[in-house]
């Protein structure tokens, strides 16, 4: 599946527990709910706290971008797929995570939202 032009893309039902995720959202939606265990480093710092992110992907592993919807992710994995890493746009974003039934965290550990 491909978003755009040539993005490569998945659908949040094809990820599995294991998947290493990064959501490029804004402070406020993290805050608000997230995906357990992702790492979160907003599109708006991405160039600057790009280190943070090649520190903690797997080694030769796929990256999976999410956003909200998946307009800012795409943007992301293009840019990593430019530089030569495995890296796919999730397909809906944290509005179908959410939707599909799987977990969403506040800041504070608590059950969250999609904002």
């Amino acid at each position: 599946m491909h978003f755009g032009s040539g993005v490569p893309t998945v659908g949040v039902d094809a990820l599995s527990s294991d998947d290493f995720l990064l959501d490029v959202r804004e402070d406020d939606e993290w805050g608000a709910g997230h995906a357990e265990g992702a790492l979160h480093i907003p599109m708006s710092d991405f160039v600057t706290r790009f280190g943070e992110l090649t520190e903690k992907a797997p080694d030769g592993g796929r990256i999976h971008v999410i956003c909200r919807s998946g307009g800012r992710s795409a943007q992301v994995t293009a840019y990593l797929v430019q530089q030569g890493m495995d890296a796919v746009n999730v397909d809906g974003g944290m509005q179908f995570w959410a939707a599909s039934g799987r977990p969403v965290v506040g800041a504070d550990g608590a059950p969250g939202a999609v904002i």
